[in-house]
């Protein structure tokens, strides 16, 4: 029988203290502990492609401070990604989808409860979550996040699945828990709707970086450092309102064939300046960036440099050591410009959005 982890709003972490250099160790969580020890049990059964030890890793010089890591079994044991010809690409049960996986891969199901009841019109049991290994990881427990797999769904974000990341997010007390989505087009390798969730033990600038406020009230800000993108921010009470603020706009830029990816990590509340230390620590909320790129389409190089949502965030996996080793700041930043928006594309679109949040 399929393990069931229950939560509700009390389990919410309410702070993931980032550490200003103890170098102490958070307590995990009860979500953290179910997935740590899930996935690692899949990992010493021999139920992925290759046996993934800690990760050579180095901060790249440069302002933006870059992770940069080794991870070669990924590009030479990942399955092979399918073809995406568009965004709005339908679900095809012939190909791959998390119907046809080992079920010794799932970790558990999630379902959350309020006040002993299922959550009314938003986590209910008709919309269960399946939380399963991902086979090829890029970091220690890297999994995926599956809503309701036998509903067949396209890689099109929902409401409910970007709730779903947002409060992941929340239950874990440790601030390298990261969640994240591709979209088709933005190298989902998968076309049925999944998000990604990792952990990744490096700051990463992503967490506090300053940003402009667009409409604060619904939580939407634009980031002011590269790579051009948005950004959300919430607390445990107003996820729900967020999470369908983000939709509207993820909605909209599938509507617009517009492809783009989204990296949720615990942060600092959003401010237009460089914060404080006691500011710049805490992780009383969940950061939400969503970058618009263009878009890419057909089977993706596995061997290669691929822009999706780690390395828009500053986190970068190399699948060979000589690019580990080399590459530059510059380089890296010269390889995702190719990928971004035209600067005049991006300010239409926020704009747009920016209209499109206030009138609501």
């Amino acid at each position: 029988m399929t393990l069931q982890f229950v939560y509700n709003g009390q389990d919410f972490v309410t702070d993931a203290q980032r550490s200003s250099g103890n170098g102490l160790a958070p307590e995990p969580s009860n979500f953290d502990l179910t997935i740590q020890a899930g996935w690692s049990d899949r990992m010493n059964r021999g139920l992925f492609r290759y046996h993934l030890d800690d990760l050579q890793t180095r901060i790249m010089p440069g302002p933006h401070g870059y992770v940069a890591q080794l991870n070669i079994q990924r590009g030479l044991q990942r399955r092979k990604p399918q073809e995406i010809l568009s965004i709005k690409q339908e679900f095809n049960a012939n190909q791959f989808n998390f119907n046809k996986i080992d079920p010794e891969e799932v970790i558990f199901e999630m379902t959350k409860v309020v006040e002993g009841r299922k959550e009314k019109g938003q986590l209910h049991e008709r919309w269960r979550v399946v939380v399963l290994v991902n086979v090829s990881p890029l970091e220690f427990g890297h999994c995926l996040f599956v809503q309701e797999p036998s509903c067949c769904l396209p890689q099109v974000l929902t409401s409910f699945s970007i709730q779903v990341g947002i409060e992941s997010v929340l239950l874990s007390s440790d601030p390298g828990f990261r969640v994240g989505f591709n979209s088709l087009g933005a190298f989902a390798s998968v076309n049925h709707l999944h998000l990604h969730g990792y952990y990744l033990h490096h700051e990463l600038q992503i967490e506090s970086v300053p940003v402009k406020p667009l409409v604060p009230e619904k939580g939407f800000y634009r980031l002011l450092d590269f790579p051009a993108g948005f950004l959300f921010y919430t607390e445990s009470e107003c996820v729900v309102k967020v999470a369908r603020a983000i939709c509207q706009v993820t909605d909209f830029l599938v509507e617009s064939n517009t492809a783009h990816n989204l990296f949720l990590t615990r942060g600092s509340p959003p401010s237009d300046q460089i914060q404080d230390e006691k500011d710049h620590c805490s992780r009383k909320g969940v950061r939400i960036a969503v970058w618009p790129r263009t878009s890419c389409f057909g089977a993706k190089d596995e061997s290669a440099f691929n822009v999706a949502l780690c390395e828009l965030a500053g986190h970068l996996p190399f699948k060979n050591k000589k690019d580990y080793e080399l590459s530059t700041e510059k380089d890296v930043k010269d390889v995702i410009e190719k990928y971004l928006l035209p600067e005049a594309e991006f300010h239409t679109l926020e704009q747009h959005l920016t209209g499109r949040l206030t009138e609501l």
